[in-house]
């Protein structure tokens, strides 16, 4: 009996190793195979290093690098210790005058030369070199570069170089696998892989391009290499990862391709890019301002400001529209608007689908380019001062705009300050001592008095929108009045 359990023990045993052995090859035979992939587009990748002269760097009677700080004796405790870093006599840094290095890496999109990176890879670089996969290197020369796209477009002196495919982000599925080839710390053509994650991402001071968002792991040096979709088309540029620590963290983005195709036709024809303006200061439509617009759920871009002599004004656009679609490409939430404004062709006229008190209006815009200096309103004379005003039920006091202020934040005419707030409704909506109250409900506050008369009629039960101007730039409150 005992010999037949073990028996049947081994035998559950075997069989166990058997499905595991069998679940781990379909798992294996599900994955794709990168290798042709690999093989075939790697030559066409290449790594970038830049030199720049650290003299000019350096504040005036800076000692030179490597040198042993000033005081600290050769022979004192700390002595080994800055050895081992800097070397001896100082030479395992660069003396004063000599180039700094860094790597990154870039994709051939011609024959004849051309090569894309990113801008922040040469940027302020004295001297480019492009290293191909047979260890061949070029000086390159920059045709030019857009720090707004973080795209930057080299030329090499040679031929019948390797050619990377173009492909089409918007193809590309949450889900989907995709490929990075770089030189992540100086490693060439380091290949990772993984997942997209997200595609439009808007990232903090980053207004024209809606990344795309993937796991594969980026790391220093892989900034400018492709970003391959399985058919071995190129849909986007690695740019940026996000990190607390310097390294790889598993979120990683990428410039979507048809965005840094349009910038490198511009740079290639002219050197430089032009980009459409339509002239607004948005913000996103949060689930209460919806609910204020008679809005389902919050979609669009909200009109904070429309900047003086722009597009949007001349137009006839508003501040309290919410921007639904821009030429028939919906617009799902404010992050999407700059990148097709940006892409838009300058000098013709988009359709604009905007909800003004809670009806559809089509407006048309002709796009102009956008200025080298942001536009910016002129102050306009100071309205007759009055004393300050009371809102008890919201618990807020108002009085003019103080001329200085008002300078500061270049205003026009009109607009309420915020002298006092007590605890209430309008602390509650998130209004704060000092701000600026400009409009509510679309209609302008031209002094305390009138806006304390427009806010005390505001019906009960009902969200109203409130438009504040902050030191950072003007921005929509919702404004709940209780029943």
């Amino acid at each position: 009996m005992r010999v037949m359990i073990k028996q049947g023990l081994r035998v559950s045993q075997m069989l166990a190793l058997l499905l595991a052995m069998v679940w781990a090859t379909a798992q294996a035979q599900g994955l794709p195979d990168f290798v042709p992939l690999v093989e075939r587009y790697s030559p066409a990748v290449v790594n970038i290093s830049t030199t720049r002269n650290v003299a000019a760097d350096l504040p005036q009677g800076h000692p030179p690098l490597g040198m042993l700080p000033e005081g600290l004796p050769e022979d004192g405790p700390f002595g080994d210790l800055l050895r081992r870093f800097f070397g001896e006599g100082g030479g395992g840094m660069p003396p004063q005058g000599r180039d700094s290095t860094s790597l990154g890496s870039g994709f051939i999109i011609s024959a004849d030369g051309y090569v894309v990176t990113n801008h922040h890879v040469i940027a302020d670089a004295d001297e480019i070199q492009v290293r191909l996969s047979d260890r061949r290197t070029y000086d390159a020369e920059l045709v030019g570069s857009d720090p707004s796209t973080d795209v930057a477009l080299l030329r090499i002196q040679a031929d019948n170089l390797p050619v990377l495919r173009l492909g089409d982000s918007s193809d590309l599925k949450v889900g989907e696998w995709v490929l990075a080839i770089g030189s992540p710390f100086g490693f060439d053509h380091s290949v990772t892989a993984g997942i997209v994650s997200a595609k439009g991402r808007s990232l903090p001071s980053e207004n024209y391009v809606p990344f795309i968002q993937t796991d594969v792991a980026i790391n220093p040096g892989n900034s400018g290499g492709p970003l391959f979709n399985l058919q071995g088309e190129v849909v986007g540029i690695n740019s940026q990862i996000f990190s607390r620590t310097g390294g790889f963290m598993g979120l990683s983005f990428a410039i979507p391709i048809e965005v840094a195709a349009d910038v490198v036709a511009q740079l290639k024809e002219t050197g430089s890019v032009d980009r459409g303006w339509l002239g607004v200061i948005i913000q996103e439509v949060t689930r209460e301002l919806a609910e204020s617009f008679g809005m389902d759920r919050p979609s669009g871009a909200l009109v904070a400001r429309v900047l003086p002599d722009s597009p949007a004004e001349k137009a006839g656009i508003q501040a309290g529209d919410v921007i639904m679609k821009f030429n028939g490409e919906e617009v799902p939430r404010s992050s999407a608007l700059p990148p097709i404004v940006g892409r838009s062709p300058i000098g013709q006229v988009a359709q604009v689908d905007v909800l003004r008190d809670g009806e559809a209006q089509t407006i048309g815009v002709r796009i102009e380019a956008l200025p080298d200096d942001s536009p910016v309103a002129r102050a306009q004379p100071q309205p007759p001062k009055a004393e300050p005003t009371q809102v008890g039920a919201l618990g807020m006091t108002l009085q003019p705009v103080p001329d200085q202020r008002r300078e500061q934040l270049e205003l026009p005419e009109g607009g309420v300050l915020v002298a006092a707030l007590e605890s209430g409704i309008a602390s509650r909506a998130g209004i704060r001592r000092g701000d600026i109250l400009l409009m509510v409900n679309n209609q302008a506050l031209e002094s305390p008095q009138q806006a304390s008369d427009v806010l005390t009629k505001l019906p009960a039960g009902r969200t109203a929108r409130v438009l504040v101007q902050r030191s950072r730039g003007p921005v929509w409150l919702a404004l709940e009045i209780p029943e």
